[in-house]
């Protein structure tokens, strides 16, 4: 009887524990595809606003945006970032130096700083 006892023990915690990851990694992938669509938002709100000097603003915003997600959104926003500055940094023409400060407004916002720190002046405030 106490072997059946154990055997059923070692089984709930075992269903438990299994259930806590399989929750945990359901929980990462919403974050994440949540923060993709937190990133999409910020990229077509760029295009739409058509406003100079404001691509760092909507760099941050969107990496900020994503990271509130959770560990799933703020991994998915450095993955696409990334992406994204790597193809833009061998096609756009943008230079080096340009590459360095949307990835710089990437991890400010990432990290949860404030995005309005990179918003010009005379952007709507609809963005």
């Amino acid at each position: 009887m106490k072997f059946y006892n154990c055997m059923l023990l070692l089984s709930l915690v075992l269903c438990v524990s299994a259930q806590n990851w399989f929750t945990d990694a359901g929980a990462f992938i919403r974050d994440a595809y949540r923060g993709a669509e937190d990133m999409w938002r910020a990229y077509s709100d760029m295009r739409e606003a058509n406003y100079k000097n404001a691509d760092k603003y909507f760099h941050a915003r969107g990496n900020y945006d994503a990271a509130q997600r959770g560990p799933g959104g703020k991994w998915i926003a450095e993955v696409i970032s990334d992406a994204r500055e790597r193809w833009q940094g061998g096609n756009s023409g943008r230079g080096a130096e340009d590459t360095r400060q949307d990835q710089e407004a990437n991890a400010w916002g990432r990290s949860g700083g404030d995005p309005n720190r990179y918003r010009p002046e005379g952007l709507p405030t609809k963005y």
